[in-house]
């Protein structure tokens, strides 16, 4: 089953029944085991004051594979209706993240190095006075 394929406008619906499978799994399995903490000898069926169940309980098939099949649906849901996937490499994206802002991209921060230095500049620079140093002292 390809999921690309299923129309966009499915997706709510799908979510909203799986949240409402899920919602009702957790009822489920709530009620499952509250009703294992009442003791059978008792003729009120009031809950025993320690929750200890036995080893051997366990949720029912149909509980685990209705929260199974609910967090499916789930998933489904989301990602039918997700956005478009944005390009794979930073540069594309940053490049269409610019031209869509108008010049700023998302990279503008490390650009700027506001509080940094800037290294290569200070390297030109000591270069150009090394040079000028080096002119000045053979005339």
């Amino acid at each position: 089953m390809n999921l690309t394929n299923m129309p966009s406008y499915l997706s709510r619906p799908l979510t909203f029944l799986g949240l409402l499978l899920l919602s009702h799994a957790c009822y489920s399995a709530y009620e499952h085991s509250t009703l294992l903490t009442i003791s059978p000898q008792s003729s009120s069926l009031k809950p025993t004051a320690t929750f200890s169940l036995p080893p051997s309980a366990s949720l029912p098939l149909d509980i685990s594979l209705e929260t199974i099949l609910s967090v499916i649906m789930i998933c489904a849901g989301l990602v039918v209706g997700a956005e478009e996937l944005k390009p794979i490499t930073w540069r594309a994206w940053a490049g269409k993240v610019e031209r869509e802002n108008g010049g700023v991209g998302p990279f503008q921060g490390l650009e700027d190095r506001l509080g940094f230095v800037d290294i290569r500049a200070k390297r030109k620079e000591f270069a150009d006075w090394v040079r000028d140093q080096d002119s000045d002292g053979k005339r």
